[in-house]
C-alpha cells in the first residue's frame, strides 16, 4: 500500500537540482517519491538527513560498512518499511552479504553469522521500535564488548537511533510503503 501522508508535496520542479535527483533515485528505486516530496518541505533538514547524519556519521568509515549495513536492514526489517527494506537489501548485497546470510536475519544468532555480526544484530534488537521495553544488560554488554570498543558501541548506537527514530517518523506520517508484516499499521489497515 502505497503512503497517504497528510503533509503537503513540494513538487518536482519546485526542488533544487540536488533533490530533484534524490527524487529521480526514489522513483525508480521504489515508484514512490513521497518521502523526498515531504522531506524537501524543509531542505535544510532533508540536507542534515542526507550529509551530517548519512555521510559524516553513517558512512564515516569509522565502524565496518557491512555491519553498519547489516544493521540498517535488520533495524528495516523489524519495522516493517518495504522501500527500506528494498534499497537496504540492496545495499546489504553491495556490502557483501549473500542472499542466504540476509534470508537469515529473523534467526541470527543461528543463522550464519560470525559473532560480531550476532553481537550488533543483538544490539540492534534492543534499539528496535518493536522492542521499547529492552535495555543493555550487563551480560549483553560484556557480550557487545569482546566485539566492539566503548566508541563503536557509543556509534553504532547513535546510527540506531537516528534510524530508529526515523522510522517512527516514516510510519508516524505514513512517508513511505509497509510491509504487509509491519507492527505500525493503522487501525483501519490492521485487518486487511
Amino acid at each position: 500500500m502505497l503512503p497517504q501522508t497528510p503533509f503537503n508535496r513540494v513538487p518536482r520542479e519546485t526542488m533544487s537540482p540536488r533533490h530533484q535527483g534524490s527524487w529521480d533515485r526514489s522513483q525508480e528505486l521504489h515508484g514512490d517519491t513521497s518521502f523526498v516530496e515531504v522531506m524537501t518541505n524543509a531542505p535544510q533538514v532533508y540536507d542534515w538527513y542526507n550529509d551530517a547524519f548519512y555521510r559524516d556519521l553513517f558512512a564515516s568509515g569509522r565502524l565496518d560498512p557491512k555491519l553498519v549495513e547489516l544493521v540498517r536492514l535488520h533495524l528495516a526489517g523489524r519495522h516493517g518499511c518495504a522501500s527500506c527494506n528494498r534499497s537496504d537489501w540492496a545495499a546489504a548485497i553491495a556490502a557483501g552479504y549473500s542472499e542466504e546470510q540476509l534470508n537469515a536475519l529473523a534467526d541470527y544468532e543461528n543463522g550464519p553469522f560470525e559473532e560480531r555480526e550476532r553481537a550488533i544484530l543483538a544490539l540492534a534488537d534492543v534499539m528496535a521500535l518493536d522492542n521499547a521495553a529492552a535495555v543493555v544488560t550487563p551480560e549483553l554488554y560484556d557480550r557487545f564488548k569482546r566485539s566492539f570498543s566503548d566508541a563503536e558501541l557509543v556509534e553504532f548506537g547513535v546510527i540506531m537511533a537516528v534510524l530508529t527514530g526515523m522510522a517512527k517518523f516514516i510510519l508516524a506520517f505514513d512517508l513511505l510503503e509497509r510491509l504487509r508484516t509491519c507492527p505500525f499499521r493503522p487501525p483501519e489497515s490492521r485487518e486487511a
